[in-house]
């Protein structure tokens, strides 16, 4: 049985459309950098990055992804079919708490890694080394599995139709499936956990806004003036 078509709102504008498919592509954009930073971090230093401008880095691209994420699944609220708005809007409200906690995160995370010896070391130890069990790298790989991974699933509904749509609904699903299940996994095994919610967020979660942005391109662009009418 196929997938129902579900037809976006006739007030997805063409300037919703037009920032949309910017903030979904510059979303994923963002993410390979992050994942070729975290990727050289990794062969440098191993698990554990303690230091240095590759934290560095990969702390200011996560704030940087923030502001992107949230605008597409503002845009994926906008583009949502008034039956499916209830869906969208809380995908936007979980995407927002997403990024409000790991931006705070990331960004005492950069002051840190840049300038250590301004902290104490009872504080210094929250963040760094980067890896399990520090406080501050647990709370963010929970943001990213609850927080994210909800989004995902509720935002998933919203689409659906043809070939394009069916593939995005079930990437999303995937991704949020993943990281529920890295958050569940937790209890198994933390190391097992931390690699199944990276392929949830970070792996099958960029694909889903790369299909995000290509699923907004196919929508007929609309004046604002049509869309008022």
């Amino acid at each position: 049985m196929g997938s129902p078509d579900v037809t976006p709102d006739p007030l997805f504008t063409g300037r919703a459309r037009t920032i949309g498919i910017a903030a979904a592509w510059l979303t994923f954009v963002v993410n390979e950098v992050y994942a070729v930073v975290s990727g050289l971090a990794f062969v440098k230093q191993g698990a554990a990055v303690e230091s240095g401008p590759l934290l560095s880095a990969m702390a200011l691209l996560v704030v940087v992804m923030g502001p992107p994420l949230v605008v597409s699944m503002g845009a994926v609220h906008v583009y949502a079919n008034p039956t499916r708005k209830l869906c969208s809007v809380a995908a936007l409200a979980f995407m927002i708490a997403c990024v409000t906690v790991t931006s705070c995160i990331n960004f005492s995370l950069l002051i840190v890694s840049v300038m250590p010896d301004l902290f104490a070391e009872s504080w210094r130890s929250m963040f760094l080394p980067c890896r399990w069990p520090a406080p501050a790298f647990v709370l963010d790989n929970f943001v990213w599995d609850w927080f994210f991974g909800v989004s995902m699933l509720l935002a998933a509904p919203v689409f659906g139709g043809d070939a394009l749509r069916v593939a995005l609904r079930g990437v999303m699903i995937l991704s949020g499936a993943l990281c529920l299940t890295g958050l569940v996994w937790l209890a198994v095994s933390p190391e097992q956990a931390i690699i199944i919610g990276i392929l949830g967020w970070g792996a099958a979660g960029p694909i889903a806004f790369l299909l995000l942005a290509k699923v907004f391109g196919r929508v007929p662009a609309r004046p604002v003036e049509t869309a008022q009418g």
